[in-house]
């Protein structure tokens, strides 16, 4: 292999049966609010075995929506995790209200749930927790204290589709009110953009459906209905609808899900193998009862991390890290965050490197991406 091949770290898969998936839609009757938005809602709800699935345009727009559902307004504070992309706090500001950060277990980067309790005060309204890199936080914990408080749970699952957690898949809402999930290309199911909000309470449901399609709704009408056509605005929602042409990309890629993500666990096997034993190199944890669905294969570094990165790149590996805690963003620092910090999420930070992750990651792909990664750790340990 070139060394001057790149291999990025993650990478979208589309099959030919997904052409023909989005070739079938286009030349359907409907291009967008049409039959495959509810084929894939009812097929993403079955697989996670949820009651009820609402899909968005987006993963923002999703957890937008999900905030929105659990009553998140403004004055309010909701508990969240830094080490997550922008978005998840960004959902609440949306609405008015203010994020709270908790500080990460030093291994895994999921929320410290014996951070939570100390964080909750009367104007705490949920607890957002993120299944970081795919590996499920401790989701019965954090049930325990929301519970104890009166507080909704939503979890952002976006890197966590197929992921398992007491025998039970990622999505099914036991421990939680809502579940976020992500179809971006880098995520387990690709539908260009798009997200979905999964949950068992029809209730919610309703308020997912009506905040998506400008708050307008055909159902349990307030006014005596003037005709076949007619139809009401009963609160402020947005335009975050998905396509049918969207949907028949994700239903396709939902068909072979589970092979993908036990390929990526097949990498995440063969990337332990090779890097245990490195010095100054560790790999990502495991816990009992939580099967990681491996979005990300997230390294940690002891020292020389930037010096890995910019080895890598050279190789055409393009690694990249994830994330810059979100308080330390400018906007951030701008608005009620100016000297915030929490010390193992920057700790987390200043180590991790994502490295390639993805299904079509061939093995002479991987046993690149490992002789590279071993011989930048002599490089820098050197």
């Amino acid at each position: 292999m070139s060394g001057k091949r790149i291999i990025p770290y993650g990478r979208q898969e589309i099959t030919e049966e997904d052409i023909k998936a989005v070739a079938e839609a286009l030349r359907s009757d409907y291009l967008t609010q049409g039959p495959k938005v509810a084929e894939f809602e009812a097929k993403l709800a079955s697989y996670c075995g949820a009651e009820y699935a609402v899909a968005f345009a987006n993963g923002t727009a999703a957890l937008h929506g999900a905030y929105y559902a659990a009553g998140l307004e403004k004055g309010d504070s909701f508990i969240t995790t830094p080490m997550t992309f922008a978005a998840t706090s960004n959902a609440g500001l949306y609405l008015g209200a203010s994020p709270r950060f908790c500080d990460v277990e030093p291994d895994t980067g999921n929320i410290d749930t014996d951070g939570i309790p100390a964080l909750i005060d009367k104007s705490v309204r949920l607890i957002a927790p993120v299944h970081y890199s795919g590996m499920p936080a401790d989701m019965e914990r954090v049930r325990a204290i929301a519970d104890e408080n009166g507080l909704m749970v939503v979890e952002d699952a976006c890197h966590a589709l197929g992921a398992v957690y007491k025998g039970e898949r990622i999505g099914n809402c036991a421990y939680s009110d809502m579940t976020v999930f992500s179809f971006h290309p880098v995520k387990h199911v690709a539908t260009g953009e798009g997200g979905a909000v999964l949950t068992n309470d029809e209730n919610l449901r309703g308020i997912l459906m009506r905040f998506r399609s400008h708050g307008i709704t055909r159902e349990s009408l307030v006014n005596e209905p003037h005709g076949g056509w007619y139809h009401e605005m009963q609160e402020l929602g947005y335009n975050y609808r998905i396509t049918d042409i969207q949907c028949a990309l994700g239903i396709s890629q939902l068909s072979r899900a589970e092979n993908s993500i036990n390929r990526r666990r097949q990498i995440a096997a063969r990337y332990d193998a090779a890097f245990n034993e490195i010095k100054g190199l560790k790999t990502p944890p495991h816990r009992e009862e939580r099967l990681n669905a491996y979005h990300l294969y997230p390294l940690r570094i002891e020292n020389g991390r930037r010096e890995v990165y910019d080895l890598l790149r050279e190789k055409g590996v393009y690694a990249q890290v994830h994330y810059l805690p979100v308080y330390m963003h400018p906007y951030y620092r701008a608005n009620g965050f100016e000297s915030f910090t929490l010390p193992e999420a920057e700790k987390y930070y200043k180590s991790e490197l994502s490295i390639p992750m993805f299904p079509s990651l061939t093995d002479e792909e991987q046993e690149y991406v490992i002789k590279c990664v071993t011989e930048a750790m002599q490089c820098v340990s050197g």
